[in-house]
């Protein structure tokens, strides 16, 4: 499982409109290590996630210190290349689909197909060849999806373009897949399905990355969690020694009570 951190921030700092949204963020998530970063709104999740695809960027350090941010090793990526390798659903990446951001009505296969060329729309000017079809064929069969090749995404359910997504990341078999918010939208029900077919995506050898204010989507392989709090790490651990009635009260700044299920953590206020 050791080698190269799959994520590695050093006193990382993003400010936004004046306000420091990461504040000498200090991390390290290793590869193959399923790893959940938890923590309230405006704890700076959100610009995690654009850290990782280079949407944002931390302040630069001066040539005697480490690089803020590296990815698989290094810091410096081709943005195209790194988006291949990093596999990210997120509800803002899943509205871009659904809602004619992307083209909404962009077909399930299209929109996986998408994924080998780091786009969000139609695959206008670009080739396809006849592996990558196949390839889209059989990641969306792998989730069960494979009806939903020919549906627009504007006509799926939120399960179902979810699923979609999760092949588009996928496709390029990726060496992570990193999860943001990934349940918002989703009934019981599914949320329940999406949650035993990221756990078959675990078992299978891709890291699994949750960033999420919900413990209740931190599936039982998840074993590192990451505590997130007004842009600083609060604590990092074992998934047992994070998810107590003690830290994440302090966390949530509120009384909270925690209980474990086969695997499974719930939180009460």
């Amino acid at each position: 499982m050791a080698g190269a951190p799959l994520l590695e921030l050093i006193d990382a700092t993003v400010v936004k409109d004046g306000v420091r949204i990461l504040d000498g963020l200090t991390l390290s998530i290793r590869d193959g290590e399923h790893t959940a970063i938890l923590g309230p709104n405006g704890a700076g999740k959100t610009t995690l996630i654009n850290l990782l695809t280079h949407n944002d960027y931390a302040f630069a350090h001066d040539g005697e210190r480490p690089p803020a941010v590296r990815v698989f090793g290094t810091d410096r990526w081709n943005v195209f290349e790194l988006r291949t390798q990093l596999g990210i659903i997120s509800s803002d990446l899943h509205y871009r689909f659904v809602s004619g951001h992307s083209g909404g009505a962009i077909r399930g296969e299209e929109a996986v197909l998408s994924g080998f060329f780091a786009t969000q729309g139609f695959l206008v000017n670009l080739t396809v060849s006849d592996e990558m079809r196949a390839r889209a064929r059989d990641a969306l069969a792998s989730l069960g999806a494979g009806h939903l090749a020919k549906k627009p995404m504007n006509e799926m359910s939120t399960g179902e373009a979810r699923r979609v997504l999760i092949a588009r990341a996928l496709v390029t078999r990726p060496r992570a897949l990193i999860l943001d918010e990934p349940t918002v939208g989703l009934d019981v029900v599914a949320q329940h399905r999406f949650l035993d077919m990221v756990r078959g995506i675990a078992v299978r050898g891709t890291t699994i990355v949750f960033i999420t204010h919900h413990v209740e989507e931190i599936i039982p392989e998840v074993e590192h969690v990451i505590l997130l709090q007004r842009g600083r790490v609060m604590d990092a651990g074992s998934k047992a020694a994070m998810l107590t009635d003690e830290r994440l009260g302090v966390l949530f700044e509120a009384p909270v009570h925690v209980t474990e299920n086969h695997g499974y953590y719930h939180l009460r206020v």
